[in-house]
């Protein structure tokens, strides 16, 4: 089975997929963002570096996502593969970051990667406000976010609406802004209730 956590930058999703880890026994995956050779030059200059970026972000996450098909444990996912393309693709394209032929190369791979991979059994959407965000990613305090603009998040996060909007697959919305599911049981408790009702019919 595979569970994927979605959601905008600083928006909690390595720490809630590490907590449902946790919780249920399933395998993390998560994304690779440390090791990623290009963010650092991508928030240093975004248009100079934004196919490169995301060409990158495309292949290790088909490599995931094939990874969690052949899989015969729950695996649960910080970043799904749709978000590459619905959201930060989208938004750097709309931007001008990606010219025209550099979008249709990456959309052309990704449709060709689409006929061999499927939505995630279970998608957790983490809603947070452009302050919610703000505040998380200066106090996690990574060097290459802080330039981050108040503009590319909020077109992130306009994008991710609309996706969900239209997103057809099994679906939970967990409000970030209103939930401490880090600090306060009850407000874990209350997104793992949902998950149980919606994977294995309780409640």
């Amino acid at each position: 089975m595979h569970i994927g956590i979605a959601g905008n930058i600083g928006s909690g999703k390595t720490t809630l997929t590490t907590l449902l880890a946790h919780h249920y026994g399933w395998t993390p995956k998560f994304e690779s963002v440390t090791y990623n050779p290009y963010l650092s030059d991508y928030y240093a200059d975004i248009k100079r570096w934004s196919f490169a970026l995301e060409m990158y972000f495309l292949q290790q996450r088909l490599h995931d996502t094939l990874e969690i098909a052949k899989s015969k444990e729950v695996v649960i996912q910080d970043r799904t593969l749709m978000e590459g393309v619905h959201i930060f693709v989208a938004n750097n394209y709309a931007q001008g970051n990606l010219s025209e032929r550099d979008y249709n190369t990456y959309m052309d791979t990704y449709n060709v990667m689409m006929a061999v991979v499927k939505e995630p059994d279970l998608l957790i959407y983490l809603r947070s406000s452009i302050e919610h965000l703000v505040a998380q990613i200066q106090k996690r305090g990574r060097d290459y976010e802080q330039s981050i603009s108040i503009e590319y998040l909020g077109g992130l996060n306009q994008r991710y609406e609309q996706w969900i909007a239209a997103y057809k697959g099994k679906l939970i919305i967990v409000d970030a802004d209103r939930l401490d599911f880090l600090n306060r049981a009850e407000d874990f408790a209350s997104i793992t209730d949902r998950i149980d009702a919606e994977l294995y019919g309780l409640f």
